[in-house]
């Protein structure tokens, strides 16, 4: 048995409260200012023109994201693998959804939108890290923003020491794409891959 219609869904979760119904704003107020500013990791949610979704995270240190003003936030798009899940997405359909995280809090803030993608250089000089300025960024603007509850993160305990798990339980990176990809695929060690990857951060 599948839901197919809202009222169904409705008549079997009920309705929001009070207070989940009211939180969204159409701004950042100072709360969630502050949450961006601490936040060293979010995940960036698009879609394409023919539909298709995508999730990508995205990380650097805290204040990498910036709060231009109460409707504006500025993400750079630093060096990845150049597939450009999230740009091409941006390019099609101008929309996001973003989901900051910050360690050891188990609250989120999520923020939905319009999209673009700049060169504006003063952009790109306001995000250079170590001197490596970002080829893009992706401009913000708030439609949709509010707090998240912490009950998926305590369910998780994904903070938590003890929920940390060895390396090792999983093969390399290198082994699974040379699973996945087959053919001539060189096998990296994940220290070498994790040394690669320092010097494109």
């Amino acid at each position: 048995m599948t839901i197919t219609d809202i009222q169904s869904l409705r008549e079997l979760y009920g309705l929001p409260g009070e207070r989940a119904s009211k939180k969204e704003l159409a701004v950042l107020d100072r709360h969630m200012t502050d949450f961006v500013a601490l936040s060293p990791f979010l995940v960036v949610s698009s879609y394409s023109a023919e539909g298709t979704v995508d999730a990508s995270p995205r990380g650097g240190q805290p204040g990498w994201v910036t709060v231009l003003s109460e409707n504006e936030v500025l993400i750079p798009d630093f060096k990845g693998n150049n597939r450009l899940d999230t740009l091409t997405n941006i390019v099609e359909t101008g929309r996001i959804g973003l989901l900051f995280l910050i360690p050891g809090v188990n609250e989120t803030l999520r923020i939905n939108g319009k999209a673009v993608i700049t060169l504006d250089s003063q952009y790109l000089e306001q995000c250079t890290y170590q001197n490596h300025p970002p080829k893009t960024c992706i401009l913000v603007t708030v439609e949709q923003a509010f707090l998240h509850c912490a009950k998926a993160l305590m369910r998780s305990q994904l903070w938590e020491v003890g929920m940390q798990v060895e390396r090792s339980v999983l093969p390399t990176m290198g082994q699974m794409l040379r699973d996945q990809i087959g053919g001539n695929t060189p096998l990296e060690t994940q220290e070498a891959m994790e040394a690669r990857y320092r010097k494109d951060l």
